[in-house]
């Protein structure tokens, strides 16, 4: 049977005590109805196979090659083994769960720099099971960018919804700690990224970005602390003098409604939680980690390990189904800028259109 010209996507195991195992199954189990692009897992067939019994679902998973697997994605759930074999009784992972969540993330990321996969959607991983294998890295998102280059570009994380789509500055520090993290060149670099990004593989002629104030009222002109006054504010005035179409800083409170929603494509807020309880209160089941900033096309379900529910048949593959979507979306796209084939006339992704 000749193979499909086009890479199919590869897909990490994640947390094999997680419910990684269990979306991807039955999202591959729903393929047909819900017209997923192929993707074949890297990590350990046996733990698939497991699952896949444990949950009832008929899926013949297959061992195969990268180049094999959209031929087979039809009939089977291609695997391309990569580590050891991942052995945690779902809901309670074991000293298997680290390296074998690992090791699929390295095998992914193998496949995608070398034309094998045309993208990489990344299952949720336990940053606490990794730490305790001797990972540092904060999670997912820096660990691609060090496996990007050498020296790792800068990653920035980006949630990703048909309704709002944002960014924040700082991703996984504590709270104490983000006014001291918050600097002018951090949010620099993460404007020039979005905007590039967001042109490039989103299809957005003139990205519109939005900075979120870090205090109340964007400090009320420094009246309610000077971080807006002295980082934000600056950050934009340099991006704009750049031909970066960024505003702000906004207050986060009026930010958020639908009709600020349609003055922007995508929000960059200060820290974490400020950005990213809005998205998952408007779109939960449906945003999608996209990573930017790197070379290759990376997006992941927006969502934990959910141990609770590992093994039960309850989870939602929602998240993952729009994270496949959107990586066959962005990673055509980034194949036909790459061949210097005409991009064509594709709507934007983020926005419904532009205000008069």
């Amino acid at each position: 049977m000749p193979r499909s010209s086009t890479p199919a996507l590869a897909l990490s195991l994640g947390e094999p005590a997680g419910i990684g195992p269990d979306i991807a199954l039955l999202a591959w189990e729903s393929r047909a109805d819900l017209r997923l692009p192929p993707f074949f897992i890297t990590g350990d067939p046996a733990c698939l196979r497991a699952r896949a019994a444990r949950l009832g679902v008929p899926a013949l998973v297959r061992e195969c090659a990268p180049e094999d697997a959209a031929e087979l994605f039809a009939d089977v759930l291609p695997v391309v083994p990569a580590g050891p074999a991942a052995t945690a009784t779902p809901g309670v992972p074991d000293t298997s769960s680290g390296p074998a969540a690992k090791a699929a993330i390295d095998a992914a990321v193998q496949f995608v720099k070398s034309g094998r996969a045309s993208a990489i959607v990344t299952n949720p991983i336990s940053k606490a099971v990794l730490y305790d294998t001797g990972f540092r890295f904060p999670g997912h998102t820096e660990y691609l960018a060090h496996l990007a280059g050498d020296p790792p570009p800068p990653p920035v994380m980006m949630i990703w919804s048909p309704e709002l789509a944002v960014i924040p500055a700082t991703i996984h520090v504590p709270v104490a700690d983000i006014a001291r993290t918050l600097t002018r060149e951090l949010l620099v670099e993460t404007g020039r990224i979005a905007a590039r990004d967001l042109e490039r593989r989103f299809g957005i002629a003139r990205p519109r970005i939005a900075f979120c104030g870090l205090n109340p009222h964007a400090g009320e002109q420094g009246t309610i602390g000077r971080e807006d006054e002295e980082i934000t504010r600056p950050a934009v005035e340099e991006l704009r003098r750049e031909g970066i179409d960024a505003r702000g800083p906004f207050p986060a409170d009026t930010l958020f409604h639908p009709a600020a929603r349609k003055g922007y494509d995508v929000v960059v807020g200060a820290y974490h939680d400020q950005v990213l309880a809005p998205v998952k209160m408007l779109a939960f089941d449906r945003a999608v980690n996209v990573t930017l900033g790197l070379p290759f096309v990376r997006t992941s379900p927006d969502h934990g390990t959910a141990f609770d529910i590992a093994g039960t048949g309850r989870a939602n593959p929602a998240s993952l189904v729009e994270a496949l979507r959107l990586a066959r979306r962005l990673a055509d796209r980034d194949r036909e800028l790459s061949d210097a084939a005409p991009a064509g006339e594709d709507a934007p992704l983020l926005a419904d259109g532009r205000p008069a």
